[in-house]
């Protein structure tokens, strides 16, 4: 059994592509693909045991709010107790949860079960970038995230088809324990990792229990918040409104997106780590408010199509790039907490967004979640460019 060893996960050499990175790739493919199969298939099994629309939007909500609340507490965890720890306990309570949805016959169990996965998956996705972190060079951070980042984006690409092929074929029991396995393989991925010992804190413990955040992460993770706040509108009713419009090829917008998010991957971490995140905030950011225009827009499959891959470029540049940004400046015994915060603010815009839009759309109509889409990620430019100028004054004096 691998145990954590600061020798073998602190990167010694300038290259990415070791075991053990390999490792926690092929492990967080794994978990994201029995995720990702869930995704498309969940709300079909509400509907299957009797649940309403409503309820299908409180169990799919229900998920990103308890993993926001585990963030925080696996950040500390992971300086204290850890990579190792807090990476498989994550793993565990993902499995169980997700093998439990097969036994699921009413709808209090589910969102019980709904909550526990929101805790496992916390847990498991804040750790995760961590030890990522760790075992990639410094000078190729950038690089290196958006590497790591292509084996969610594979899951991505394939996870939604395929968990919706086989609900054609098998029962809902047989696919989420088939979900669960995949979990299982991760985990076992994952035993075999030689972790980053942690550095002991200094600090009190006493004021532990009130640091929710790292606050040289605060700046990337905000504008990170106003980007993902468009995931809730794509995620969550892109498909009404391309049958309201009666548009066909859903299912091939989110291949477009996942293939351009993974091109975007092999080339955006490298300007990152040589020009710094400049070079890849604002074109990224472009690329999305076009997206969210010609959705708002909607006349055909290929304007859809021509969107998914903009979008897919678009935040296949500025994820990892602010990922990176947000860890760079946190003190070496604060990379977990930098990560936490990151993600606690990616699971914010999602969850906020998705909630309001669901609003907007009842009121308004689905066009108008796009163009309020493209003006949060309006907002993120602006904001972006207040931060570089206060930044460059602050250099001069």
């Amino acid at each position: 059994m691998a145990s954590e060893s600061q020798s073998h996960a602190s990167p010694t050499s300038n290259k990415i592509w070791t075991r053990d990175f390999l490792l926690i790739c092929m492990a967080n493919f794994f978990i994201f693909l029995g995720f990702q199969m869930t995704l498309p298939t969940l709300p079909l099994f509400v509907k299957e045991l009797g649940g309403t629309d409503k309820m299908i939007g409180i169990i799919v909500g229900i998920f990103t709010f308890s993993a926001l609340v585990l963030r925080p507490y696996a950040g500390h965890a992971l300086e204290s107790k850890g990579r190792r720890f807090v990476y498989m306990i994550g793993l565990a309570v993902f499995v169980l949860s997700v093998g439990s949805y097969a036994f699921a016959a009413g709808m209090v169990f589910l969102l019980v079960m709904r909550v526990v996965q929101g805790v496992g998956w916390g847990l498991s996705t804040t750790a995760t970038g961590t030890i990522a972190t760790d075992l990639i060079p410094p000078n190729r951070r950038g690089e290196g995230m958006g590497y790591f980042g292509l084996s969610g984006n594979l899951a991505l690409a394939f996870g939604p088809s395929l968990g919706l092929t086989l609900v054609g074929y098998i029962s809902f029991t047989q696919l989420f324990l088939i979900c669960a396995s995949l979990g299982l393989v991760a985990f076992l991925l994952s035993s075999r990792i030689r972790y980053k010992k942690v550095e002991k804190l200094a600090e009190n413990t006493a004021t532990i229990k009130f640091d929710i955040f790292e606050k040289t992460a605060i700046q990337p993770s905000l504008l990170l918040f106003f980007v993902t706040v468009t995931f809730g509108g794509i995620t969550s009713f892109l498909p009404l409104y391309a049958e309201q419009k009666d548009i066909g090829g859903i299912e091939s917008y989110f291949l477009v997106f996942a293939i351009f998010l993974m091109v975007s991957r092999t080339f955006a971490g490298k300007i990152y780590d040589r020009q710094g995140h400049l070079y890849v905030f604002l074109p990224g950011t472009i690329l999305i408010f076009g997206a969210m225009l010609l959705l708002s827009w909607l006349p055909s499959t290929l304007i859809m199509l021509v969107a998914a891959g903009l979008y897919g470029l678009g935040f296949g540049s500025v994820q990892p790039a602010l990922q990176a940004w947000a860890v760079d400046k946190a003190p070496n015994n604060r990379k977990g907490m930098a990560n936490a915060t990151f993600f606690s603010f990616f699971d914010l815009g999602v969850g906020i967004g998705a909630m309001a839009f669901g609003q907007l759309a009842f009121m308004f109509g689905y066009p108008v979640i796009y163009q309020i889409a493209a003006g949060s990620v309006m907002v993120a430019i602006m904001l972006y460019l207040y931060l570089l100028v206060r930044t460059n004054k602050a250099s001069a004096n």
